[in-house]
């Protein structure tokens, strides 16, 4: 089977969009990258490395970088990986086309409760839009690890075309129609990461890790079904599986996070340190206020919001939650 997809962009120059960029350039291809930053754009044209965001990954030489957007106009699918307080800014900058957009970022729109591909239809109704998310760190997707992953789109047949043309030997993408599913699990999956680095910064254990891992996907699968998502991909790749690899790893970015705010250091500073963004700092006070005004229960992304806007102290947060009314295991 043969894709209609051979020329890709990638719009953002962080970690994941340099990773995906890769990905797709390893064999040779062809690939262009959009970056913000004339630094990176500089280092990936130059040295093939993008220091400031992937650093050690070797770039092939088939990717290049620009700094001008209007560059990705010709192509035939955009990867969009920007974070997505930016993401609407971004969108509007895109040149007019045609080309299917591809969300890689994960998170919600503060104010308007919008995902990635709802912005998508506001501010580019003519194309068609997909998402792709899982459990997926962008080092090892840059070394060549093997990696599977969801690829969802409305239309059936464009998330298999999609699929058929970023599949490689060692990134396997999963096909769904549940882009609702897809989105939302990537985004609550990285409020709970912070929960449960704060777990392992406080040096609560691996039995408080495992609860607040099992309790907060019980929070996602509600906060999904209510917005129509299925449960299926809950308990997939996007969901479930990206879950695991960011609750137990400190290579992730939002349980790194979650780990100083565990060892009592400032919100405002562990953030304002970080070069790449810790997307369930910006989600948690957004997915909040999101259940809050639909009527679902999700204590732990409302604590998380709490403790990331420096609103409560760890011990504090601990002791509330651990003090709720006892409950069936179903609610």
């Amino acid at each position: 089977m043969t894709s209609n997809f051979s020329r890709f962009g990638i719009i953002g120059g962080g970690a994941w969009g340099t990773a995906l960029a890769q990905l797709l350039a390893a064999d040779g291809a062809p690939v262009r990258l959009w970056a913000r930053e004339a630094d990176v754009v500089t280092a990936i044209n130059s040295d093939h490395l993008n220091p400031m965001f992937l650093p050690g990954a070797k770039l092939s030489p088939s990717l290049t970088a620009t700094g001008d957007i209007a560059d990705v106009a010709d192509l035939d699918a955009l990867l969009i990986v920007v974070p997505v307080p930016f993401l609407r800014a971004v969108l509007a900058e895109l040149p007019a086309g045609d080309a299917p957009l591809i969300f890689c970022s994960k998170g919600m729109e503060a104010g308007s409760f919008a995902f990635p591909i709802d912005m998508a239809r506001d501010l580019a109704p003519q194309r068609r839009h997909a998402v792709l998310s899982g459990p997926t760190f962008a080092h090892e997707v840059a070394a060549g690890l093997p990696t599977a992953i969801t690829l969802a789109a409305a239309d059936a047949e464009l998330a298999a075309d999609l699929a058929q043309a970023l599949a490689r030997p060692h990134f396997r993408p999963y096909v769904s129609t549940d882009v609702i599913g897809a989105e939302i699990g990537g985004a609550v999956k990285n409020i709970l990461a912070i929960a449960c680095g704060i777990v392992d910064g406080a040096g609560l254990g691996l039995n408080a890790r495992a609860a607040l891992i099992s309790r907060g996907f019980a929070e996602m699968t509600r906060f999904g079904l209510s917005r129509g998502a299925q449960a299926e991909t809950l308990a997939g790749l996007a969901g479930l599986g990206d879950l695991v690899l960011t609750c137990t790893s400190s290579n992730s970015r939002n349980f790194a996070l979650g780990q100083g705010l565990g060892r009592g250091e400032d919100a405002a500073a562990l953030m304002a340190d970080r070069r790449t963004v810790a997307e369930g700092a910006f989600s948690a006070p957004v997915v909040a206020a999101a259940a809050h005004a639909d009527g679902i229960d999700m204590p732990i992304t409302d604590t998380v919001a709490r403790l990331v806007a420096g609103e409560t102290r760890v011990a504090d947060a601990i002791r509330a939650l651990l003090s709720r009314p006892l409950r069936s295991e179903g609610r």
